[in-house]
C-alpha cells in the first residue's frame, strides 16, 4: 500500500481511536451539518442522525417554531448545538442571509443537504399554473444552485466539504401528476455532477435519489387499495423516514471520500 493511501486510511480511522470501526467511518464529530427542510420527514431524520454521530446541525425551513422544536430535541437527546433558521428556499435573496448567519454562528459549514422541496398536486397538466411551476422549480432546484454556490465556494476556500442534494426517484421515473417537481428533480441531479466537477478535488456533491417514503406527503396516498403503487417495487412497500440515514451519513461522511458526481438511490427499488 502506498504512504498516501496508509495515510488516507490513518485519518479516517486512526488505529489509536478506541470507537468501533463503524463509529470512525462515518463520524462527524465538531463538523457542521445545514440541513433545508430539516424540521420534519427525511431532513430531520438526516438531521438527527448527523447529530448522532457529532455534528452541530443547522435546521433551516419556512416555519421557525418547527425548527426550534426540532433543534430542541437533537440538542436534548445528542448534547451538540442545533440552531435553527427560518428561511424559504425558494426565495434567492433569502439564502445570503441563511449562509451569513451559519457562518457567523459556527464559522464553517462542513457539510450542505438541500433536502427542502415539494411537490403539490394539480387536476391536470392544462390547470398547473405559472405560478404553481415557477415555484415548484425556485424551491427543488433554483434554490439548491444558489446555496451550493455560496457554500461550495465557502468550503473550497476552508478546504473541504460535502454538499448532498436530494433528488427523487420521480426524476428517473416522472409521472404524470407530478412533471414540475420531476423536471426541476432531472435538474438537480445535473447540477450535482456539474458542482462536482466546479468545486472538486477538496469539495464532493452528490445526490441522494430518495423514493417514497412515509412522510407528511404520503397521508395522500391510497396504500391500501387496489391501486397501490408500491407492489410493484421489489421491496413493496414505501420506507420509514428513518431508512433514509444510512445512505445520508454514507454522504455526508469521509466513507464516501471517493464519491462524487454520483447518484445514491434509496428508493426500495423503483
Amino acid at each position: 500500500m502506498s504512504d498516501q493511501k496508509q495515510l488516507h486510511r490513518d485519518t479516517i480511522w486512526p488505529v489509536t481511536d478506541t470507537g468501533g470501526f463503524a463509529d470512525r467511518l462515518f463520524d462527524l464529530t465538531d463538523r457542521v451539518v445545514l440541513v433545508t427542510g430539516g424540521s420534519r420527514g427525511l431532513g430531520r431524520e438526516m438531521a438527527f442522525a448527523a447529530a448522532r454521530c457529532g455534528a452541530d446541525v443547522i435546521i433551516a425551513s419556512r416555519k421557525y417554531d418547527a425548527c426550534v422544536a426540532t433543534a430542541d430535541a437533537i440538542a436534548a437527546e445528542t448534547g451538540r448545538t442545533a440552531f435553527p433558521y427560518q428561511v424559504h428556499v425558494g426565495r434567492w435573496d433569502e439564502l445570503d442571509g441563511l449562509v451569513d448567519a451559519a457562518y457567523d454562528r459556527f464559522g464553517k459549514v462542513d457539510v450542505l443537504v438541500n433536502n427542502a422541496g415539494m411537490s403539490p398536486l394539480y387536476e391536470s397538466l392544462s390547470s398547473v399554473t405559472e405560478k404553481l411551476f415557477d415555484t415548484v422549480v425556485n424551491l427543488n432546484l433554483k434554490g439548491p444552485f444558489r446555496l451550493s454556490a455560496l457554500i461550495g465556494e465557502r468550503m473550497v476556500a476552508d478546504g473541504g466539504g460535502s454538499i448532498v442534494n436530494v433528488s427523487s426517484s420521480g426524476s428517473i421515473r416522472p409521472a404524470p401528476d407530478m412533471l414540475p417537481y420531476a423536471a426541476a428533480k432531472a435538474g438537480l441531479n445535473t447540477l450535482s455532477e456539474g458542482l462536482a466537477k466546479a468545486y472538486g478535488p477538496t469539495v464532493r456533491v452528490n445526490t441522494l435519489m430518495a423514493g417514497p417514503y412515509l412522510t407528511d406527503i404520503s397521508k395522500a396516498w391510497d396504500m391500501d387499495g387496489a391501486e397501490n403503487p408500491f407492489r410493484g417495487l421489489p421491496l413493496q412497500r414505501a420506507g420509514d423516514p428513518s431508512e433514509i440515514v444510512g445512505a445520508a451519513l454514507f454522504l455526508m461522511s469521509d466513507a464516501s471520500s471517493f464519491t462524487t458526481g454520483s447518484i445514491l438511490r434509496a428508493d426500495g427499488g423503483v
